[in-house]
């Protein structure tokens, strides 16, 4: 059973920060991927950065140099450091998991997703 909570949303005008957080319980935590994805009013679910288990990150394009994810295995939680954030970042944000994968991105791979927290960015 995994369970996923995210906190540190928020609003923030443009050209702010936050950083986002995901508590994760697992059963185990070993092999896996983990991932942000955002979903905006009337778009689909979108990839927006991934982490595997040994640090490997991959990033959408579209926050590349601005977003930075991270995870604690010691205290099982995921990061997402937003910087520089533009108001077409507003969306509601989720956490994702997958176990025994390195490919998390794409929203048919991830096999648990919290709940979300919303980030609105003011222009």
């Amino acid at each position: 059973q995994v369970r996923l909570v995210e906190s540190g949303g928020g609003s923030v005008p443009a050209g702010g920060s936050l950083r986002l957080s995901c508590q994760a319980s697992l059963d185990t935590f070993s092999y896996y991927c983990m991932a942000w994805f955002r979903q905006a009013p009337g778009k689909g679910r979108e990839g927006v950065a991934q982490i595997t288990n040994w640090g490997d990150a991959t990033y959408a394009t579209s926050v590349k140099e601005r977003f930075t994810i991270t995870g604690d295995s010691s205290q099982r939680t995921l990061y997402l450091k937003m910087d520089g954030l533009k108001p077409e970042d507003t969306a509601m944000y989720y956490c994702a998991y997958r176990q025994n994968s390195v490919l998390c991105l794409n929203p048919d791979q991830p096999n648990y997703w919290g709940q979300g927290t919303q980030v609105t960015v003011s222009s």
